[in-house]
């Protein structure tokens, strides 16, 4: 199964990039997401409680990160497994662009996903439905907490102004990260 979609998220490429790996905003973005733990500088495991069409499990997943290019792209792969309820596998490139208006970001990803068990017998059609369905409630969500976050730090930044005429800038320590995580998002809202 084909995966694809284009998002205009709110915010520069470098923020994008920043919150896509930062791992307690993809956690609040992905919905019954109830664990995602580091592994490793490129390897996360995640807990995802989901329901797809009759079928509902808790799914555990793990995600790798590869082709990292900061703050443009990487590939996420990843697989998850919901007992009885079955499997999912796949792979996703995300691409960051800036769009013309220098404050949004043109997201673009795309991959490919294989299910098996009783995600299977539910049928592609379903299946693609509920992938649309909730990446289109990861990034609604995620584009809200960005708009928050940025309002937030917009205060902050003033009162940071006010009290020592600085402000501080630049990409996290937990950016690439960050990265990590929103691929096992992807990867678990996909695949289950």
């Amino acid at each position: 199964m084909d995966l694809k979609g284009e998002y205009l998220i709110p915010a520069s490429k470098e923020k994008v990039w920043k919150e896509l790996n930062d791992p307690d905003t993809l956690k609040k973005a992905i919905k019954g997401c109830e664990t995602l733990d580091k592994i490793s500088d490129t390897e996360f495991n995640a807990k995802v409680k989901a329901k797809i069409g009759p079928v509902s499990a808790i799914f555990n997943g793990s995600v790798t990160l590869t082709d990292i290019n900061p703050p443009n792209s990487y590939v996420i792969s990843g697989q998850g497994k919901g007992g009885a309820a079955g499997f999912a596998k796949g792979s996703v490139k995300i691409t960051l662009s800036e769009n013309t208006d220098k404050n949004k970001t043109d997201l673009v990803y795309s991959g490919n996903a294989q299910v098996g068990g009783k995600l299977a017998q539910v049928g592609s059609r379903l299946i693609g439905g509920v992938i649309k369905n909730t990446a289109d409630d990861f990034f609604n969500t995620f584009n809200d907490n960005i708009t928050n976050k940025n309002t937030t730090d917009i205060i902050s930044d003033n009162k940071n102004t006010i009290k020592d005429n600085t402000k501080s800038s630049g990409i996290s320590y937990w950016v690439w990260i960050g990265s990590l995580i929103i691929v096992i998002g992807i990867i678990l809202a996909f695949f289950t």
